[in-house]
């Protein structure tokens, strides 16, 4: 999710190096593209993205999850299996707020090009 605008979006919190950032956003969107059946926004600090599960799904997305958190600390995220779905939470605080509706823009936009 680094870089998902350009470098003007990127928070100066972020620590992934500039060159890997595109590698990580198309990590990201593919995700999405392959896997993503519903957003929403259970509070307005918080996406709830479920996706859909099969064989290495969950490992996939906390493997990301744990390298996001790495690098963007801002951001919190649960990821639990629920009934062959991989769900994501994802929550920032409100300093961040413009970054996760940025996010939701961006995971909804991949998820419709399908």
């Amino acid at each position: 999710m680094s870089g998902m605008g350009g470098p003007d979006w990127v928070p100066a919190s972020c620590t992934l190096p500039v060159a890997e950032r595109p590698l990580r956003v198309a990590e990201w969107d593919a995700l999405f593209a392959e896997r993503l059946e519903r957003v929403s926004r259970p509070e307005p600090l918080r996406l709830r993205l479920v996706l859909r599960g099969g064989e290495g799904v969950e490992e996939r997305v906390r493997e990301l999850a744990v390298r996001e958190g790495g690098c963007c600390s801002f951001f919190a995220f649960d990821v639990a299996a629920d009934r062959g779905a991989v769900v994501l939470g994802i929550a920032v605080g409100a300093a961040h707020a413009a970054i996760l509706a940025a996010l939701e823009r961006r995971v909804t936009a991949a998820g419709r090009a399908r």
